[in-house]
């Protein structure tokens, strides 16, 4: 019998990682034994890709850079089409730790959707100005509709579960933001249990920042916007059976 961890696909999309990706696949594969790791290269210009698979991770290499959601949604995609009950998004650059990993698995026991949250009561990440603002409305929205105490709704460090899998390869968001606002509205209409688990995040090992002052400044602006999409779509509804051991 599989144990979790083995039917388990750890989904790291990437866009120009190649300082930090390779770390990053090893420190994975060293400390949640048992897991795959696709790398979704996002188009990246360097040798993202090739340092990827020389860590010993599967690489999904995209034409074009679909951005974090459609990177995901491949990412998705190629979970169920493998047989993997759970997927986790790491981020490629170094930012999640990976010693998290096992506690959000753990949680799919009980829930489809599980968050690491960087505002609950461990490490010291800190965000300030319109980005920390725009987050602590998010959370509060996101929490009434998804009916639980959520505090970091834009972590991108997160677990999905089979029926989250099934939801997600086929209506993950694509555009700016819905990739963690979107898909937790989606799966509160879906009525899939989301819940968090404490994580400590860490400074980027590589690569350039997705964020600038400028981003920042409209960051609050854009969030409102996603939420609104999110809120306005119609609900999705999608047939869920149980996975296959993976091939």
């Amino acid at each position: 019998m599989p144990t979790a961890l083995e039917r388990t696909l750890i989904v790291m999309p990437a866009f120009n990682e190649e300082e930090a990706v390779g770390a990053v696949v090893r420190e994975v594969l060293r400390v949640a034994p048992g897991v795959s790791c696709l790398v979704v290269d996002d188009g990246s210009l360097d040798s993202t890709a090739r340092e990827a698979a020389a860590a010993g991770a599967t690489v999904l290499q995209l034409p074009i850079n679909l951005g974090v959601g459609g990177a995901m949604r491949a990412g998705f995609k190629y979970a169920l089409s493998k047989g993997f009950a759970n997927v986790v998004q790491v981020d490629s650059d170094g930012q999640h730790d990976p010693a998290g990993i096992a506690e959000l698995v753990a949680q799919l026991d009980h829930y489809d959707l599980v968050l690491g949250a960087r505002f609950a009561g461990v490490g010291d990440y800190a965000v300030r100005g319109p980005r920390r603002w725009a987050m602590q409305v998010l959370s509060g929205i996101l929490s009434r509709l998804t009916k639980t105490k959520l505090t970091d709704t834009t972590s991108g460090f997160r677990a999905s579960g089979p029926r989250a899998v099934a939801l997600f390869a086929q209506h993950y968001p694509s555009e700016y933001l819905g990739d963690t606002v979107e898909s937790l509205v989606i799966a509160s209409r879906s009525k899939l249990r989301v819940t968090q688990v404490p994580v400590a995040m860490r400074p980027r090992a590589g690569g350039v920042p997705s964020h600038n002052p400028y981003k920042a400044a409209v960051y609050l602006g854009r969030a409102g916007m996603a939420l609104f999409v999110a809120l306005i779509r119609p609900p999705v509804v999608v047939a869920f059976t149980e996975p296959v051991s993976p091939a």
